[in-house]
């Protein structure tokens, strides 16, 4: 009697444990399904406000600052790096060929100590041979009042009345220091990031009026649920960005960037979130959104004050990206010239710390691409860099969507789903003998007991 009741004890308690397993099954099967939790503890934020990212193997060059004669020479297609004095004024050489279009975009990053005011920044501008300017612009840092990096394109477009032939042209790089501005840095000096490229012309002619009619209408925000993308501290290190929603967390100061890949014919839309956070106050420009072309061109940008509570910051409608747009005016609609990386730069203005804390503050983007995509115009030689105007398809497999969460795309997400199909059904396999094995002892205990 004793041997009976103790295999029926033992069969009881086989077949508790057999209906233990199969509730917790899609628990066990969710946790097969799952990624492993050591690259996302990668992509976490720092705490700490991180300087901006050069590129690797950047060439340095000292520019000069009184005689274009002494003007170092810079190969369009290479990234250089320099450094600006306060209230001065660089000098920098290039070689041009008729045929193509020259473009040199020049970052500024000033010390994370500097003090600056809104119209602090720099001014850039391309000039021939004899001095006679072919393009002006400027980056200031605006309303954020806080030092970040700023970019501003010199360029030389084929096809106007000025600076046009080979031969050597000189970039001219200036700083706009306000009265009472500075930094607490012993020397005041920028670091500059310069990265000449060119454009070749056609193989045959183009239209050379800008689109007259595009959807201009501001679509409605992009719903859905956020995923985590921490972004690059530079152009190079630009984390990519497909269609989606995507979230992020910045200290005051803090600058994050992102490239979305656009073909011809293709729009974007980009808007950026900021969450609520305690406190009482105010603070104008406190992020700002930028955005740059593949050349580092500015396009377009939007900044939002903020009071705590949260707000926020969209990009005008955009044109869908043609080759003509470069006849327009207005420069969100010139900047969206080429296929290519079009960069999102997001800054948090270090005056936040003051008045809300050190946070970090939560971030979310919105990108929605629109448009068809089509064939673009026929080069008639090769840009510098080879690679600034093309799109790959791997460039467009490492673009994460609203459905996978980093650049891994869609092929991981097979991957983690074929490995969780495959754990699950041996999971189940397992637990479907055992349970049966259970009920066939319980039939056989019950089957030794004495009747009544």
């Amino acid at each position: 009697m004793r041997a009976r009741g103790g295999t029926a004890a033992r069969t009881r308690r086989r077949a508790a444990a057999a209906r233990r397993a199969l509730i917790l099954l899609p628990a066990l099967c969710a946790a097969l399904a799952l990624p492993a939790a050591a690259p996302a503890a990668a992509d976490a934020e720092p705490a700490a406000p991180q300087p901006y990212a050069f590129a690797p193997g950047a060439r340095a060059v000292t520019g000069a600052q009184r005689a274009t004669a002494d003007a170092a020479l810079l190969d369009p297609g290479r990234t250089y790096r320099s450094s600006l004095p306060r209230n001065g004024r660089l000098y920098y050489r290039l070689r041009l060929t008729a045929a193509e279009a020259a473009y040199v975009p020049v970052t500024a990053v000033p010390p994370a100590d500097t003090t600056v005011s809104a119209t602090d920044g720099i001014r850039v501008s391309l000039r021939d041979a004899k001095g006679t300017p072919c393009s002006y612009a400027s980056a200031r840092f605006g309303a954020t009042l806080s030092p970040r990096p700023v970019t501003a394109l010199a360029q030389r477009d084929t096809g106007k009345a000025l600076c046009q032939g080979g031969g050597t042209y000189y970039v001219l790089v200036e700083r706009l220091d306000a009265e009472g501005s500075g930094t607490a840095a012993r020397t005041g000096r920028w670091d500059l990031e310069i990265a000449p490229a060119t454009e070749p012309g056609l193989t045959r002619a183009a239209p050379t009026t800008a689109p007259q009619t595009w959807d201009s209408a501001t679509p409605q925000p992009l719903p859905g649920t956020a995923r985590e993308r921490p972004g690059g501290t530079g152009f190079t290190t630009a984390r990519p960005l497909g269609q989606g929603v995507w979230r992020t967390t910045l200290a005051p100061g803090e600058t994050r960037f992102y490239k979305v890949p656009l073909d011809w014919g293709r729009q974007l839309h980009a808007s950026a979130d900021l969450a609520g956070a305690p406190g009482h106050g105010y603070v104008g420009g406190a992020l700002d959104l930028s955005l740059y072309n593949p050349v580092r061109g500015y396009v377009d940008d939007a900044s939002l004050g903020y009071t705590g509570v949260p707000k926020s910051a969209a990009l005008v409608p955009l044109p869908p990206v043609e080759y003509a747009n470069r006849y327009a005016v207005p420069a969100a609609v010139t900047g969206a010239r080429f296929a290519g990386d079009y960069y999102l730069a997001v800054h948090l203005s270090a005056q936040l710390a003051g008045t809300f804390g050190q946070g970090p503050f939560a971030v979310t983007l919105r990108v929605r691409v629109g448009g068809r995509a089509h064939a673009g115009p026929g080069y008639a030689g090769r840009p510098a860099p080879e690679d600034v105007f093309t799109l790959t398809e791997q460039d467009r497999a490492a673009v994460p969507t609203a459905g996978t969460g980093d650049g891994t795309g869609h092929r991981a997400m097979r991957l983690v789903a074929v490995g969780g199909i495959g754990a699950g059904t041996v999971l189940l396999l397992v637990l479907a003998g055992w349970t049966v094995a259970a009920r066939r002892a319980h039939t056989r205990a019950s089957a030794q007991k004495p009747t009544a």
